[in-house]
């Protein structure tokens, strides 16, 4: 190992760790634009030898650690907002802002790039390259890592060259205490959302035969599209279609002109996340016509798949077990299909997302809330390994590249 003291230097840092992480969750703030938040993380870090850069279109900010020689450049990221919840855990720092609460972690995930900054800081002088520490808004649906992008943030175009490496971490509640996870390939899910308006001609519901019952068609189309990813999708690559909203109607006796369905499609390929598309097309299309009604589809395009390279999860592999044990490390058998938007920025770097377990140590991690839960905890002695892994990661791409 590189730096064997990574972890006691990382634990050292704790109360501030913690201390950062407490006051974000306590003022959280939504979307693109959390200007409190990139305060005290500026705050926090304003002792340290850091350039920061600011874009345009968000708040979102990247420091940047130059180190005493020339050499290779590695972005670590960390994502600020809050998601528009009320938070029922009970803390003494809870959320103090109603219907807004850190329930992703993004808190965890600020306050420990933080740390790491504190750690390689305190290394400048061994340092040969650069590293980037991604402050970034708005992950939850609002595109941010692709923002700061399209700004130049993470350099490309006209500025310095992109990283040639980039790695994050997200916390899992619902996960053994200090235990890192990953897999090479998929990890997340590509986020769509659909929309699809079913048009009828109302009534009076008593003479359902003299109306075109948008209702019934909306409701088999529901079912329809079940069938459709299981008699036409390969289960070895995953697709999920979930309708999560059905709106019609205004009162009991009233057949009504319109239904609409709203919900999200998830895919792992480029390939199903066209097809998937194609297919509902043709179900829709077909359903609507045994009703005599009509139905148009509209698609909005979310996170693309978040894929890992291979060569940055053997290196967060090694990392992780050189440092904290082998039990530390656990390979994801299969994907998960939630989405993340660090996938913009692996699409232009190859890099890699992992995941930490926080459960409180000594607990049965499965009877934890899980993320977006209103009641999700933190063990926050877990931070530390955070910290400390994405130091470590950066120091070992700097030093060996993708060996």
């Amino acid at each position: 190992m590189l730096h064997p003291d990574l972890l006691e230097s990382a634990r050292s840092l704790s109360d501030r760790i913690v201390a950062l992480r407490r006051a974000i969750h306590a003022e959280p703030e939504l979307g693109l634009h959390t200007p409190k938040t990139m305060a005290k993380v500026r705050a926090a870090l304003a002792h340290l030898p850091l350039e920061w850069r600011e874009g345009a279109s968000t708040t979102g900010q990247v420091a940047v650690l130059k180190g005493a020689r020339r050499g290779r450049r590695v972005l670590l990221r960390g994502d600020m907002d809050a998601l528009p919840m009320s938070e029922e855990t009970g803390l003494d720092f809870a959320s103090s802002i109603e219907g807004r609460m850190h329930a992703c972690g993004h808190d965890t995930h600020t306050a420990m790039l933080a740390g790491a900054a504190e750690l390689l800081a305190a290394k400048r002088d061994e340092l040969a390259g650069e590293v980037l520490f991604m402050f970034q808004p708005g992950e939850e649906g609002f595109y941010g890592a692709r923002y700061m992008i399209d700004d130049g943030l993470l350099g490309g175009g006209g500025r310095d060259p992109l990283p040639e490496a980039a790695f994050a971490l997200h916390i899992m509640p619902n996960a053994p205490h200090g235990v890192f996870a990953g897999r090479a390939g998929p990890l997340m899910a590509a986020a769509d959302e659909f929309d699809i308006m079913v048009t009828g001609r109302g009534g009076h519901a008593s003479m359902p035969h003299d109306a075109r019952d948008p209702v019934p068609a909306a409701c088999e189309i529901v079912g329809a599209l079940q069938a459709m990813v299981t008699r036409r999708f390969n289960a070895a690559d995953a697709v999920v279609v979930t309708v999560t909203r059905l709106d019609a109607g205004t009162a009991h006796n009233i057949i009504p002109d319109h239904a609409r369905l709203r919900g999200t499609i998830r895919t792992l390929s480029a390939r199903h996340r066209a097809r998937v598309r194609e297919t509902m097309e043709e179900v829709i299309r077909g359903v609507a016509q045994a009703h005599g009604v009509e139905a148009a589809l509209t698609v909005t395009d979310g996170f693309p798949v978040t894929v890992c390279d291979e060569r940055a999860v053997a290196l967060g592999r090694g990392v992780a077990r050189e440092a904290f044990g082998e039990a530390a490390w656990r390979d994801l058998p299969a994907p998960i299909m939630g989405a993340e938007d660090f996938a913009y920025v692996l699409e232009k770097v190859p890099g890699a997302m992992f995941f930490l377990g926080v459960a409180r140590e000594g607990e049965d991690w499965r009877q934890c809330c899980g993320i977006h839960s209103p009641r999700m905890m933190v063990d926050e002695t877990a931070l530390p390994y955070g910290t400390a892994l994405l130091a470590g990661c950066a120091l070992d791409f700097l030093d060996r590249g993708f060996a």
